[in-house]
């Protein structure tokens, strides 16, 4: 069975983890690159106003592989705008797909994150792990955004979600 885990990163801690999966999986890992550099002040308007950017490799290039996992952040609750494109193309083109991402989860726990995914694919991810950076954090003082942010994931921490990924995505897909 080909699968992809497709990823976008803005602070490379999902890019390392996707990593991490596509290894653990034996999957080919599938980078989502942006014409420019994000700026917080994109990141904002996309969410804002629902845009969809231009990305590389076109999404029709996922037709290829017959399951697909996403690893990307979290947008104020939602998904990553660099995934918009594939998620459209998912709801044109139907097929399994799984999601899972890092985020900082300073001010909440991404409660509509999975309504997000639906309504933009089309179909309920047949997996979701949504992993949160403050729950590896000291819980006092609370961890602000500036803290999750900052962030960065060690190598014991991926080695250890990677394999809670993993073995969601085994599960799901009955690997």
């Amino acid at each position: 069975m080909s699968i992809a885990v497709v990823s976008y990163s803005l602070t490379s801690n999902n890019g390392a983890l996707a990593a991490a999966v596509a290894k653990a999986l034996s999957a080919e890992h599938v980078k989502i690159l942006e014409e420019k550099p994000r700026k917080t002040g994109a990141i904002i308007l996309d969410m804002i106003l629902n845009r969809t950017r231009r990305v590389q490799p076109l999404a029709s290039e996922l037709e290829k592989y017959e399951r697909i996992l996403f690893i990307a952040p979290v947008w104020m609750g939602k998904v990553a705008s660099p995934l918009r494109a594939y998620l459209k193309h998912l709801k044109a083109h139907p097929q399994p797909y799984a999601f899972a991402s890092i985020s900082g989860g300073a001010l909440n726990t991404n409660p509509e994150l999975a309504d997000d995914l639906e309504k933009r694919a089309g179909a309920k991810p047949i997996a979701f792990v949504d992993l949160h950076i403050a729950d590896l954090l000291p819980p006092e003082p609370k961890p602000t955004m500036k803290d999750t942010s900052a962030y960065r994931l060690s190598d014991a921490e991926l080695s250890k979600l990677a394999g809670v990924i993993a073995a969601s995505v085994k599960n799901a897909m009955g690997l």
